[in-house]
């Protein structure tokens, strides 16, 4: 479990965090949701330990992680643009990151088979395709198991064989109690691979409940649908315009 507790983070006179209060649970799959700028990656990197926060505390299991490295070794994260060594090999990448870790446990290669990387070991990273690049961040994202998975826009250029390959081994993790943290612009994945929703606006966490029961208050059978009705109730000045904003207030933070 992951609890974050009165975070915040200033980048100067900006404000990207302002006091977020949440919790991630393992066994659950999150959808982060919010605008540019909502403070989404401010967060993700904060609890990746990429960005030191202002104030607050992140807890991983109970411990908090500030000066305590170890806990990320618990964590799978794949970013929306993978960056690496032009000139390095994909199986000279995964031998890499493989010897990285000093006590690696089992090494979960299925993506890497079902993607068929193993095919093109020898291939340099400056060759390959955006599609290509995402398929080796999923691999490694998922490489040791890790009991928490983030996900940035993980769906993002794949073609459609390799979208449906990626969403059976999510689907798959969380049901063996894993903890999964996906954001994406693309909100019909999300329908599919969540079942809860964080929605961010500046700064603030605005919703944090179940994906069933924001769709049950708005009204809406579809994500994206139900988005833009919350996304309306937290932006409105007269948010009851509308009788599903009515009911959508009494649980928006």
């Amino acid at each position: 479990m992951i609890s974050i507790q009165q975070l915040r983070k200033n980048f100067g006179r900006l404000q990207a965090l302002k006091g977020i209060d949440v919790e991630f649970r393992s066994g659950k799959s999150y959808a982060m949701i919010g605008p540019n700028g909502s403070g989404k990656t401010t967060l993700i990197k904060s609890i990746l330990g990429m960005v030191i926060p202002t104030s607050g505390e992140i807890l991983v299991d109970g411990e908090n992680i500030r000066h305590h490295w170890s806990y990320r070794e618990k964590i799978g994260y794949m970013p929306q643009i993978g960056q690496f060594p032009d000139n390095m090999r994909i199986g000279q990448l995964l031998d890499m990151i493989r010897n990285i870790r000093q006590h690696p446990p089992a090494v979960d290669e299925e993506l890497v088979e079902a993607f068929q990387l193993n095919a093109m070991l020898d291939k340099r990273m400056h060759t390959l395709s955006g599609g290509t690049r995402q398929k080796v961040s999923a691999a490694l994202a998922f490489l040791f198991s890790p009991p928490v998975l983030f996900l940035d826009e993980p769906t993002s250029g794949l073609d459609p064989l390799s979208v449906e390959i990626l969403k059976e081994k999510i689907v798959h993790e969380k049901e063996r109690g894993k903890l999964i943290v996906i954001t994406s612009h693309i909100l019909s994945d999300l329908d599919e691979l969540t079942t809860d929703v964080v929605y961010m606006h500046e700064g603030t966490v605005k919703y944090n409940n179940s994906l069933e029961t924001l769709k049950e208050v708005t009204g809406e059978q579809k994500l994206g649908k139900a988005i833009a009705n919350l996304m309306r109730s937290v932006s409105a000045q007269h948010p009851r315009i509308h009788k599903s904003h009515e009911k959508l207030n009494t649980i928006v933070l």
